[in-house]
C-alpha cells in the first residue's frame, strides 16, 4: 500500500508541511508507505484548456516541459492521494490551484486514473478561510471519483507560527481519526 500526499504550502517547515509529515508518519507505523510532493518545488504553467488530454484519452497533459505528467504518474501507482494546504486569500494557495486545474482536466478527461482510490484532504489557516480550501479540496477528490476518507472533528487546523497546529486539540482529533479512517479504507481494498 502506498499514499501520495501533495502539499500546497509554499513554506518547508511551516504548519502545514509538519502536520502533513505527522500525518504520513503515522500511515507508516501501520505499515502504509508515503511520498509527499512539495508542489512549490515545481513551476507548474496553468492549464491552457486545449483538451488534448480529452482527444488522446491517455490521462496525460500534453506540456510536457514540467513534472505535471511525472506526479500523475505517481498518483495513479498509489492507493491513496492526501491534499493538504494552507488558506491564502480565503482559499488553497496558487501553486496548488494550478496543479489541480492541470491535474483534474488531464485525469477527469483522460484515463480517470484516481477513480476509486482512498483521498483525504488537511488544511490549516491563521483566521479563517480553512473551511473554504478544505471544500475546494474535497471537491476535487470527489470530482476525480476518490473515496473521500472522512471523520469528525474535520482536520481544519488553525495556527498561525509552526508548530501552532499541535495546539488545535480537536483538529489534532481529527487528524488521528483520520489515519484510522484511511488505514481501515486502504486494508478492506477499496482503492485500485
Amino acid at each position: 500500500m502506498k499514499v501520495i500526499a501533495l502539499n500546497g504550502s509554499s513554506r518547508l517547515i511551516g504548519n502545514t508541511s509538519n502536520l502533513l509529515a505527522e500525518f504520513l508518519d503515522e500511515l507508516e507505523k501501520e505499515g502504509i508507505e508515503t511520498e509527499m510532493v512539495q508542489l512549490y518545488d515545481h513551476e507548474f504553467q496553468p492549464c491552457n484548456d486545449c483538451r488534448s488530454c480529452e482527444m488522446r484519452g491517455d490521462g496525460r497533459c500534453i506540456m510536457e516541459d514540467d513534472d505535471m505528467n511525472d506526479i500523475l504518474d505517481r498518483m495513479r501507482a498509489a492507493d491513496g492521494v492526501v491534499l493538504a494546504a494552507p488558506a491564502y486569500a480565503g482559499g488553497v494557495p496558487g501553486a496548488m490551484k494550478i496543479f489541480l486545474e492541470r491535474a483534474g482536466l488531464a485525469l477527469t478527461m483522460g484515463d480517470r486514473a484516481l477513480r476509486g482510490k482512498a483521498g483525504a484532504v488537511l488544511t490549516v489557516s491563521a483566521h479563517d478561510g480553512g473551511e473554504n480550501a478544505y471544500n475546494e479540496l474535497t471537491y476535487w477528490l470527489i470530482h476525480n471519483e476518490l473515496n473521500v476518507v472522512g471523520t469528525y472533528p474535520l482536520p481544519i487546523f488553525r495556527a498561525l507560527n509552526s508548530p501552532q497546529y499541535e495546539e488545535d486539540e480537536q483538529a489534532m482529533k481529527g487528524m488521528a481519526r483520520l489515519v484510522e479512517n484511511m488505514v481501515s479504507l486502504l486494508m478492506k481494498g477499496v482503492s485500485n
